[in-house]
């Protein structure tokens, strides 16, 4: 398999001899951690919740579920912009000038960090799906999170691919404005300006973050086709699966997004 760049000579230099066996080691600490901070938001939410939100409280135990996970969506959002936006546009390890080969055999340590950390969210979050099925959503939701754990997974196993596994991590953008439109819809206020203003925002992120994005996604992949049929073969043939999965359902998801902004809009007009 060929060699990540410089994530492998980081490693080496790192771990010297013991470089490949801290690798699994590396990713397996990274993602039992993702899921510990889940835990840990969860629990926060949990606690703090009932003391400063009076709807917290006229919940059902459903809905409290509901409010407590989507904290730590929120929190994992955060971390996924911050840590892939770093990566992709202030780091210099994914620019055409960097001296580290083709960009789809490029990643780091803390590339690898960023994915496995994820992969530890999805399976908590997907652990919760299933165990409150289909009240944090249907088969759409366990269908996405199904190829993003297959997609972070064959990412670090390779370390490469790293460039397009951040760029979808960092559509993560959107989640805190869809998990507030949430909390503003519980707590009744529907009708207010916040819930006006968030969902335009909404909109816009949504339009750059899960279909510009995208649609450079798949250019980036035409022009680097040539080492990208290079990859591992089941990164090459999930390359080409998972994202044009992810990318109809991001699609359909906005348009159910302009749909209900051109209600809210059609209202206010009334």
């Amino acid at each position: 398999m060929r060699q990540a760049v410089p994530f492998h000579s980081q490693m080496e230099a790192y771990f010297g001899a013991y470089s490949s066996p801290a690798e699994p080691l590396l990713w397996l600490g990274a993602a039992v951690l993702g899921a510990t901070a889940c835990k840990i938001v969860y629990d926060i939410m949990t606690l703090a919740s009932p003391m400063f939100f009076q709807s917290y409280r006229g919940l059902s135990k459903e809905k409290q579920v509901e409010w407590d996970n989507r904290g730590f969506s929120t929190a994992h959002a955060f971390f996924c912009t911050v840590a892939a936006g770093y990566l992709l546009y202030i780091s210099d390890v994914f620019y055409d000038s960097a001296p580290y080969g083709p960009i789809p055999f490029r990643s780091t340590i803390f590339s690898f960090f960023t994915i496995a950390f994820s992969t530890g969210y999805f399976f908590a979050d997907l652990a919760m799906i299933l165990w409150t099925y289909p009240s944090l959503g249907g088969p759409e939701y366990v269908v996405h999170h199904l190829l993003s754990i297959g997609s972070l997974i064959l990412a670090n196993y390779t370390a490469h691919a790293h460039y397009y596994i951040l760029m979808v991590l960092f559509s993560e953008v959107s989640t805190p404005f869809i998990n507030l439109r949430w909390y503003l819809l519980t707590c009744g206020l529907k009708n207010s300006k916040a819930f006006v203003y968030n969902g335009m925002a909404l909109l816009v992120v949504w339009l750059f973050a899960r279909v510009i994005l995208f649609i450079y996604f798949f250019y980036h992949v035409y022009t680097q086709f040539d080492q990208i049929s290079q990859l591992y073969l089941p990164g090459f043939y999930f390359m080409f699966t998972a994202p044009p999965t992810l990318a109809l359902m991001n699609l359909y998801w906005f348009y159910k997004i302009v749909a209900g902004a051109l209600r809210v809009l059609a209202k206010k007009k009334d």
